[in-house]
């Protein structure tokens, strides 16, 4: 597999690199539906097999690979193609939409995408959406043209969207009140109660990464309190988000024990039944590998 596409960027504060040791292996295997193995964050590549290989000796043999600007797209197909482990997503990132766009370079990027969704081992048009937290005002109207765009190819190509949404659930609802595939994933859940309950009448899954293991996430908690077990997923959003105790080191997949373990505490059932009921919602969402 090809060297990674982009190295994660400094905040410019001291942080610790150390990989996390690995924890304890979950009783049953599921997936991490949301994962940049293309994406460097520490000082050493970690080979795509090997990768591979520490997830799945924690109980997490399977991921899902995002690709998310022109580059990463091209690099979750290949790897998806190159291992049986691995099922890709592909789009342009709802930041990536505005700085195409004066480049001239979305149209050709959206093709790309387009091309991209229709291969069997791309199971997921994503992480589109919006992101008002990055994207200033301006920038805006292109984000949602884009959205729009990735969700009639979702649904040209029968698969599911995956949402991005950040400091815009109001605005992402409404688009999707609009016109919706029939399977809605929203990457890393970050909405409220309420809006997860509005979420799940419509059958939607939320996934829920190490965020909802944080100190100061009780919101992001109760909505998964709310959220039916068969609408969850799992994810790490690798190699940021972090589970606690490690918190702001690097993230990868053999992570996850530690967030489905939270979440089984926050559903109120055993870890085995959390482990059940992920695997067999990743497999509604994205399909058999």
């Amino acid at each position: 597999m090809s060297e990674p596409t982009r190295s994660r960027g400094s905040s410019g504060r001291t942080r610790d690199l150390t990989p996390p040791p690995a924890p304890e292996p979950l009783p049953l295997p599921v997936a991490d539906a949301h994962c940049h193995l293309d994406i460097v964050d520490g000082t050493e590549w970690v080979p795509t097999a090997d990768a591979l290989a520490k997830s799945a000796a924690v109980g997490v043999p399977r991921i899902v690979q995002v690709g998310c600007d022109r580059p990463g797209v091209e690099w979750a197909v290949r790897a998806a193609e190159e291992h049986e482990a691995i099922v890709a997503a592909v789009a342009m990132h709802p930041n990536e939409a505005p700085l195409l766009a004066e480049r001239g370079e979305l149209a050709d990027a959206l093709e790309q995408v387009r091309a991209a969704a229709a291969r069997p081992r791309v199971r997921a048009v994503g992480e589109t959406g919006l992101d008002f937290f990055r994207t200033p005002p301006e920038g805006r109207g292109v984000q949602e043209e884009s959205f729009r765009e990735h969700i009639a190819i979702a649904d040209a190509v029968g698969k599911p969207v995956m949402i991005h949404d950040r400091d815009s659930h109001a605005d992402v609802l409404r688009v999707l009140a609009d016109k919706a595939p029939e399977r809605v994933i929203f990457h890393c859940y970050s909405g409220d109660a309420a809006m997860a309950e509005e979420c799940a009448r419509h059958g939607w899954f939320l996934s829920f990464a190490g965020t909802v293991t944080f100190k100061n996430a009780a919101g992001l908690r109760d909505a998964l309190a709310v959220t039916p077990i068969d609408n969850v997923l799992v994810e790490t959003d690798a190699p940021f988000l972090a589970p606690t105790p490690y918190r702001g080191r690097p993230n990868a997949s053999y992570l996850i024990p530690l967030t489905v373990r939270v979440m089984a505490e926050v559903k109120g059932v055993s870890v085995e039944r959390m482990c059940e009921a992920v695997a067999a919602n990743t497999e509604r969402a994205f399909g058999a590998w």
